[in-house]
């Protein structure tokens, strides 16, 4: 079929194929059928129809009939592109299915305008003949009205892919069958806000006014900025490989296993997946802190009266609150995912409330601060949760009579000739405001550092005092933790995780190829803004004592951040606790997906028990893992302990995807085509430098278990794991060295320090394709001592067309031979007319390059006196006495029953 000809311009054809049942079409199948064309014009199919091996020997007119009647011609204006490669997947890709002119002949149903489909979203009776049509596909350019895009904010989800369908198979297996419909999510409501979702989290809520009065606004910028700088190089090079094909679920394990291999994809893998468990336990623990310091304090069942003891009864309590709230999220998630996609949009609108109150409570600050005053003994700062006045005294019906103060730093509260603490006596009690505003010039104190170790007392620098040492008293506010720059690193990391949440629902999205860089990189950007614009917001709007304040002590018990908040701090409290549970329902669904996806590609033995799932599809195995590795961080109890853990296992996970995306764009391998064009191997690799500092710079004993852990599975990965060969990076990297390796050999004769022995091994095969000396391999080996190259050869007489099959045969069984006999090198074999002929051919053309033997080995003819057949002792003499033509240069060496022949060529 050829497109109809012009004598002027070329006119481009584009045939509309509908969707329709293959039954009704006789004939055909499920491939394209080969149309020529002579002219220039530019053919573009919409569908995979086409005509099966059988049928293709039938006359053109049918097949031509069978297609017309399915096709609609609509000729294109002429165009001046030219037909390069690129450009004509680049026309397929914008003209590929559309939705104009294409209907149903049969039943009239309309055709699905995206061709970008989900294969595992499709149900029995559900059937779409043109999924996956094109790589890539172009979103269409529209304006939607407001109610659609209000029906869409209804309808968000922050599921990954795999969630989604579990919850889809929920519903059906429920009666609640719903038609199939095209994945039709765009990268506003597909990549950026799901992305978004994931990367604000707990952190921001309850660490980040901690880390700016800590490291001060100066040194916590450049915390954020180094963080935000190694996730935006990260998801640069995810870009690049998640738009160089499909990402089914499994996310950064899919990347990295099928760009490094499956050693490398399975440790990463599974690190990663440690990383959303212990993910989980942080959200978590975020959750409880807020629901017991902030929200509801009195539900606390360990108290001590100790300030220095009332940090471990604390922990107790996040051990017995976590865990009662992490069965209670297991169980939800056990009974189905869709009761996790239906608060997603709740979920996501306490984050953007949440950020929105900060930004208005900053702006309110400059021209009416809130009023949140702050009690200071000299430069010391005192917990407000017990005092009623901030004063050592009160006046009560016109007397003086102490406060409450006053019995807290003094043996006696009736009397003031009582015995006091001599910094309490010497120091006056001052009040000063909490959050003085934007325009109050405070940041110029929070510029610089005020690192502390555990158990000291909060001063501010500026205020006076008298130089007295005093005793340590449980109303002071107490550092919890030895503070230090890496510490902080590791604490703020996990805040801007998340980046793949776009890249794990590329089935989901319209144009996956165009949403995935697009929404990422707008999410990071936004994110980044975020963080960084808070941390000088909060520099410049509260004070210092406040911000290092970690449970808000000298504020009366309320969240730091929600003191800024306007209109109320319950604003952020409320916003913080949802958006954090949301956050840890998403990790326990996410977690056990993982680790589903890494059991079913069979790469690691022991998992594969957490491949297996109930009837929708739902990992309940790996649910159960996933939730007894989260205990294991709750019963760690502290956010600011496992943070760090969770801080490895993320970075070491963006490691290996800048190592992939750069390891591919080095090699050029010939599929490596991302559509994403703004990365450079540069780029990957100053992101991987940047995580492999981060880890280090963090916690160098955890990123050493992290990577002795990963290095375990690798090697496990090696000598256990099942075979899969996906084109991997890794191999890729193996020929491009042996390639250089042997062209350097080539470059002059080997030194004779650098001599090795290389053996070719001449086998013999009997009638059934044994090997008859097999203790010839056994002295070979132990000749070479492991050194050098190794090559064994036989020869098969008879034709090699007819003899195919036998030389395969007898190629695998010297392979088992070698294994057995754990002799490393590689197998040669010949099909010749005759023996003399094939042994000719093993000895001149083995090797290759510089990497040719220099001594055969053979096998010493038994009886050949004795034998009947003269061809047998003439066939040895003649091969002897080549060699011994051979060795005329070197000489010649016979001995154990077997002869060994080398020689050089020069």
């Amino acid at each position: 079929m050829h497109p109809p000809e012009t004598t002027t311009k070329m006119a481009s054809v584009r045939f509309m194929v509908t969707p329709t049942k293959i039954d009704d079409i006789p004939g055909l199948s499920d491939t394209s059928p080969d149309l020529s064309s002579r002219s220039s014009s530019r053919v573009r199919f919409s569908s995979r129809e086409s005509v099966p091996e059988t049928s293709r020997s039938e006359p053109m007119s049918e097949m031509s009939g069978a297609t017309t009647s399915l096709a609609t011609v609509a000729l294109d204006p002429p165009s001046d592109r030219t037909s390069h490669p690129q450009d004509v997947i680049e026309d397929l890709s914008q003209n590929s299915i559309t939705g104009e002119h294409s209907q149903l002949l049969d039943d009239g149903h309309k055709k699905a305008r995206n061709a970008y489909l989900n294969n595992s979203n499709y149900e029995e009776g559900d059937e779409y003949f043109d999924k996956n049509l094109a790589l890539f596909e172009e979103e269409m350019d529209t304006r939607p009205k407001v109610s659609s895009l209000l029906n869409r904010m209804a309808n968000y989800t922050n599921l990954t892919q795999g969630a989604k369908e579990h919850e889809e198979a929920e519903n059906i297996t429920e009666g609640k069958k719903k038609p199939t419909k095209t994945p039709q999510m765009g990268t506003f409501m597909g990549v950026y806000l799901p992305c978004l979702q994931n990367i604000f989290g707990v952190i921001l809520f309850l660490r980040l006014t901690w880390v700016v009065g800590t490291a001060g606004v100066l040194q916590a910028f450049a915390i954020v900025l180094i963080c935000c700088c190694c996730t935006m190089l990260t998801a640069i090079s995810m870009s690049a490989i998640a738009t160089n094909g499909v990402v089914p679920a499994g996310g950064s394990y899919f990347m990295i296993s099928r760009a490094l291999g499956p050693e490398f994809g399975g440790a990463v893998g599974l690190c990663f997946y440690l990383g959303t468990t212990f993910a989980a336990a942080m959200y978590i623990l975020g959750a409880i802190e807020i629901f017991l310091v902030y929200i509801v304090p009195r539900a606390a069942i360990f108290h001590s009266d100790d300030a220095l003891k009332e940090s471990a009864a604390m922990l107790n309590n996040m051990r017995v609150y976590g865990t009662a709230f992490l069965v209670l999220m297991v169980l939800v998630v056990f009974i189905g995912v869709r009761y996790v996609n239906k608060f997603a949009s709740l979920f996501l609108a306490c984050v953007i409330v949440s950020i929105l109150a900060i930004y208005a409570g900053a702006i309110k600050s400059s021209f009416a601060p809130p009023h949140f005053p702050v009690c200071m003994l000299g430069n010391r700062t005192l917990s407000s949760r017990h005092i009623d006045v901030c004063s050592k005294t009160k006046e009560i019906n016109n007397m003086t009579v102490p406060s409450k103060l006053w019995g807290f730093f003094c043996n006696s509260s009736q009397f003031f000739n009582a015995t006091c603490d001599e910094y309490f006596v010497h120091n006056n009690v001052t009040s000063i405001q909490g959050i003085p505003g934007l325009a109050s010039g405070i940041i110029t104190e929070n510029l610089w550092s005020n690192y502390l170790p555990k158990g000291e007392i909060i001063e501010k620098p500026s205020a006076k005092s008298s130089d007295v040492l005093g005793s340590l008293n449980h109303e002071y506010v107490l550092v919890d933790i030895t503070t230090s720059f890496t510490l902080l690193v590791g604490i703020f990391f996990p805040s801007v995780t998340g980046i793949m949440a776009g890249s794990n629902r590329s089935g989901d999205l319209k144009d996956a190829q165009k949403s995935i860089p697009i929404g990422t990189i707008l999410a990071i950007l936004t994110t980044s803004f975020v963080y960084l614009s808070n941390v000088v917001l909060f520099g410049a709007c509260i004070e210092g004592v406040v911000l290092r304040d970690k449970f808000g002590d000298a504020v009366k018990g309320n969240l730091v951040v929600g003191t800024l908040s306007w209109p109320s701090p319950w604003v952020i409290v409320i916003g913080s606790f949802f958006s954090t549970c949301g956050a840890g329902l998403q990790s326990l669904t996410g977690a056990p997906r993982l680790l589903q996806a890494i059991a079913k590609d069979n790469i690691i033995p022991f998992l594969r028990v957490f491949g297996h799932s109930k009837a929708n599809g739902e990992p309940t195995w790996a649910l159960l893992l996933t939730a007894a590795i989260a205990e294991l961080g709750i019963l760690i109890a502290s956010l600011d302990l496992v943070a760090p853990i969770l801080s490895m296992f993320f970075l070491m996970c963006y490691l290996f995807v800048n190592l992939a995306c750069a390891l591919q764009t080095l090699l050029r391998t010939p599929n490596w085509r991302p559509r994403f064009r703004y990365y450079h191997w540069a780029l990957s690799f100053m992101g991987m430098s940047i995580c492999l500092a981060l880890m280090f710079i963090s916690s160098w004993y955890y990123a050493i278990v992290a990577m002795v852990i990963a290095g375990m599975i690798y090697k496990y990965i090696e000598y256990q794991g099942a075979e899969k060969e996906w084109g991997d990076g890794i191999r890729g990297l193996s020929l491009s060295a042996a390639r250089f390796a042997l062209l350097r050999l080539e470059e002059g004769p080997p030194h004779t320090k650098n001599w090795r022995p290389q053996l070719l091994v001449l086998l013999k095969l009997d009638e059934d394709l044994h090997v008859k000396h097999p203790r010839l391999l056994t002295f070979a080996s132990q000749l070479k001592a492991g050194k050098g190259l190794t090559i064994v050869g036989s020869v098969i007489v008879g034709n090699f067309l007819e003899n195919y099959g036998e030389a395969l045969a007898a190629e695998q069984t010297i392979k088992h031979l070698m294994e057995a006999e754990k002799v490393k090198g590689f197998c040669q074999l010949v099909v010749a007319a005759k023996l003399r002929e094939g042994i000719s051919h093993l000895i001149q053309s083995c090797g290759l390059g510089g990497m040719k033997h220099n001594t055969v080995v053979m096998g010493w003819p038994n009886g050949w006196r004795q034998s009947e057949d003269a061809r047998a002792w003439k066939t040895f003499i003649a091969m002897w006495s080549n060699f011994l033509r051979a060795t005329l240069m070197c000489g010649g060496l016979c001995m154990m029953g077997g002869c060994l022949c080398y020689y050089h060529s020069y």
